[in-house]
């Protein structure tokens, strides 16, 4: 949340949900205090997730006007100072974030998309997570918004991949055999302090522990619900091939992910335009043709759910449209002067 006049990230977000509550819609705190989370409904169909998302940043935007503030949906906040947005209080979770992480606290400036795919239990999430991994860098290659951190220009197409990772739980999934053995190896890592509960479990890809899904935490949040609607396609797509291969015996997966954090770094770096590692080949190639070569494996369950012409349209989105990295490039200088400007036609305001 941006201050309308000054550009900058403000610690009011608290305020959003008074305004909100005028408009029909909730939103919740995160541990930056400039920072709200929403949640879309549960949906079959794209259509209805993209009418929703697109419903509810509309009552978002209404509700921080209201307040004085412009609402920015991006991985970083591209003129925040760090240190300059203070926590939120009485979060027991967010406390132990402050208290134990100093200065890699300050740095959780971000804002992420995070996909639930639906599973008919945890020991299918567990086993899932290990199948569907492989395939995730494409994802932040796809999703990536956040070039700038903090103020200017880092060379990245996804910063928040980069700053994200450095939490000691974050980064690619283990494999387990199933939720006993996982649940095991998380009751661990709370006993040992560095994390306070289950749900500070920040891997790129992680069964919840408090829903039977496949939840996938590796996106920048996007200023376009197109793009969010696109990598939500994809995920569920990854997820029932990931079911259907683990039933069938062909889940293909030796355990080895050591390779996957450099991959997701190298999507997070190279972005749209760039030239991604491919999740078959492990080599790297165009961004469309990462993208291109995913969607033929998946091309069945894309169909099963009647998804595959909108997906179709993830390897020229990619190849075609100028990405989000390369729009705030375009837009704003190497060093934000922090002023926010609304677009027309109803966009996501931005900061210049």
């Amino acid at each position: 949340m941006f201050d309308i006049e000054s550009g900058q990230p403000v610690p009011r977000a608290d305020a959003l949900p008074r305004g909100a509550e005028r408009h029909g819609e909730t939103f919740t705190g995160e541990l930056p205090r400039s920072v709200v989370e929403s949640d879309s409904g549960a949906h079959a169909s794209l259509d209805g997730l993209f009418g929703d998302l697109t419903t509810t940043r509309a009552r978002r935007d209404r509700a921080a006007a209201s307040e004085g503030q412009a609402a920015v949906a991006a991985g970083t906040a591209p003129p925040a100072r760090l240190g300059t947005v203070p926590s939120t209080d009485g979060d027991p979770r967010h406390a132990h974030l402050t208290e134990e992480y100093g200065r890699l606290g300050d740095e959780q400036l971000i804002c992420g998309v995070h996909v639930h795919a639906d599973v008919p239990d945890r020991d299918t999430a567990v086993r899932a997570v290990c199948v569907v991994a492989p395939c995730l860098p494409v994802l932040p290659a796809l999703s990536a918004s956040s070039p700038y951190w903090p103020g200017a220009d880092t060379g990245h197409a996804s910063r928040r991949t980069v700053v994200r990772q450095r939490r000691p739980t974050a980064g690619p999934p283990g494999c387990f055999a199933g939720a006993q053995e996982y649940d095991r190896v998380v009751d661990e890592l709370v006993g040992s302090g560095v994390i306070g509960d289950p749900g500070m479990i920040c891997d790129d890809l992680r069964p919840p522990d408090h829903l039977p899904t496949v939840e996938m935490r590796v996106c920048d949040a996007s200023p376009h619900a197109e793009t969010v609607a696109m990598t939500a396609e994809f995920h569920r797509a990854l997820v029932a091939d990931a079911l259907d291969r683990t039933e069938t015996g062909k889940a293909g997966c030796g355990g080895n992910h050591a390779w996957l954090s450099a991959a997701t770094w190298r999507a997070a770096r190279s972005g749209p335009e760039g030239d991604p590692v491919d999740p078959l080949t492990r080599r790297p190639v165009p961004a469309p043709d990462a993208v291109r070569g995913t969607l033929r494996r998946l091309r069945p369950a894309l169909e099963a759910h009647g998804d595959h012409r909108p997906s179709d349209r993830g390897g020229t989105h990619a190849k075609t449209r100028p990405s989000a990295p390369a729009r705030h490039r375009i837009r704003l200088p190497r060093k934000p002067s922090g002023a926010v400007r609304r677009p027309g036609g109803g966009g996501v305001p931005c900061v210049v």
